[in-house]
């Protein structure tokens, strides 16, 4: 055995006792605000006690939702869902007290404070949370990981976790089935101490706050039940891959069938009523955005125009919903002979492992385009494509004909959705990502779909363009 389980790591501590020290805030300032509204400073016994009160059941009931836990705290959106949820239950709780209780509240009380408070705790919880990933960018406030399974599965988990710094996991040492043959993770700097049956005792020796599994038929479900208990109380986490790579979020959920637990996969919707909404904000969207770009887009046509001989926008053949082809635009970067030049610079590819075409530093961008580039700015008259129909405001990165004719089956699911003036791609990476990596991404997109996921993609391009982080 493992020994006791271990005290939560010193920062998680520091950061649930601020998260309940702002909920606590957060209560008292809508609940005292919500009086003043409705009555001012008129001040009634029942009234007065409900609103001293109320600090303490908005925390409690954030604590029993699992707004505290800390599995969920500093990434994920378990964090926010708990506060929305322990509103709609302050609510309803509220409710039922007054009636059963025969409270005098005021609902115009609890219809302003509850809701405010759900507001203001959620921007508290988005403030310690950059304050986290701003620690965690200089490497504090990490969990320490070890990575179990097969070599190259255990390869992608390192550069993913390196990749996402915000996410809190840093692998310190790996275990994989032939550990003298595990050169790829060695020249990653990653030091491989042992196979499989080595786990449990390279835990207590490490001091590991995780360890994560990869997906693998090495690491099989009597492996991975007899690893589950050697865990047992120590306070290490356990985190298993789940093998269907692109496949996550609300399409996976666990269902018992005759006492067996199975994982009950939903097959991803491409139609219906809410690709309907998607289509309707797009074109809702795209029409405000050319309206309130309009004076940029003039300008940086003006700029384009004089930096450069050549026509201001560039127009390129891609590949859209379904495989048809649709000619998409931009504002030109490059100067006018850029595809006559672009053997000549084969060598410099930054992207030769995969079908991409992409060079940091590429002596073909103008002094405008350079500018263009590093904020996005290229990828406006984009909107014209999606005002039309062809692209949507997020979605996977839209292939040239090329691309697409070199695809397999599983890359071709990309062609499900519309190519997309943003996705998960802009916001990972951009041009640093490899092409498997992009590909990766698009394709998690494609599998898990949903209205929120657009929103949390557009709020990140909006900060990835400020930052001009991966681009050139």
């Amino acid at each position: 055995m493992l020994g006791v389980g271990r005290r939560p790591l010193r920062w998680v501590r520091r950061y649930v006792t601020a998260a309940v020290a702002t909920d606590l805030v957060a209560a008292a300032v809508c609940g005292v605000g919500a009086h003043l509204i409705r009555f001012g400073t008129e001040v009634g016994s029942t009234t007065q006690v409900a609103v001293a009160v109320f600090p303490l059941v908005w925390v409690a009931v954030v604590a029993l939702g699992g707004g505290y836990d800390a599995a969920t705290i500093g990434t994920g959106n378990e964090e926010f869902r708990s506060i929305l949820q322990a509103g709609l239950a302050g609510l309803a709780a509220i409710g039922f007290a007054s009636y059963a209780g025969n409270w005098q509240l005021s609902r115009a009380l609890v219809v302003i404070a509850v809701p405010s408070t759900v507001v203001v705790s959620a921007v508290g919880r988005h403030l310690l949370r950059r304050w986290v990933h701003r620690l965690r960018a200089g490497g504090r406030c990490m969990r320490t990981v070890l990575a179990v399974g097969r070599e190259r599965a255990v390869l992608e988990l390192v550069r993913q976790v390196r990749r996402e710094r915000h996410c809190g996991m840093t692998v310190v040492a790996a275990c994989v089935p032939r550990p003298d043959d595990a050169s790829l993770l060695r020249a990653e700097g990653v030091r491989v101490v042992g196979d499989l049956a080595h786990v449990p005792e390279v835990v207590s020796a490490w001091q590991v706050d995780a360890v994560a599994v990869t997906s693998s038929s090495d690491t099989a479900a009597t492996y991975l039940r007899r690893l589950s208990w050697q865990l047992e109380g120590t306070g290490v986490e356990l985190l298993v891959a789940p093998g269907l790579m692109e496949v996550a979020g609300p399409r996976m959920h666990v269902r018992p069938f005759v006492g067996l637990p199975l994982v009950h996969v939903e097959e991803p919707h491409f139609t219906g009523p809410k690709r309907l909404v998607k289509a309707s904000l797009d074109r809702i969207g795209a029409v405000l955005l050319v309206l309130l770009a309009l004076p940029v887009l003039v300008v940086l046509a003006a700029a384009v125009r004089l930096d450069s001989r050549g026509p201001v926008l560039f127009r390129q053949v891609r590949i859209g919903h379904a495989g048809k082809p649709f000619t998409m635009l931009k504002f030109r970067t490059m100067t006018a002979d850029a595809e006559a030049r672009r053997g000549e610079l084969g060598a410099r590819n930054q992207n030769a492992d995969g079908l991409l075409f992409k060079v940091a530093g590429d002596p073909r961008i103008t002094r405008v385009g350079q500018f263009l580039r590093r904020h996005s700015l290229d990828e406006l008259p984009q909107l014209l494509n999606v005002l039309l129909g062809q692209m949507s405001l997020v979605g996977p990165r839209p292939p040239l004909p090329e691309e697409v004719a070199r695809y397999d089956d599983s890359v071709r699911r990309r062609l499900l959705v519309k190519p997309g003036l943003t996705g998960l791609w802009q916001v990972s990476g951009r041009s640093d990502l490899t092409w498997e990596e992009a590909v990766r991404l698009d394709l998690r997109y494609v599998e898990n779909w949903s209205l929120a996921l657009d929103l949390l993609i557009l709020w990140k391009t909006l900060r990835a363009v400020v930052r001009a982080d991966g681009a050139y």
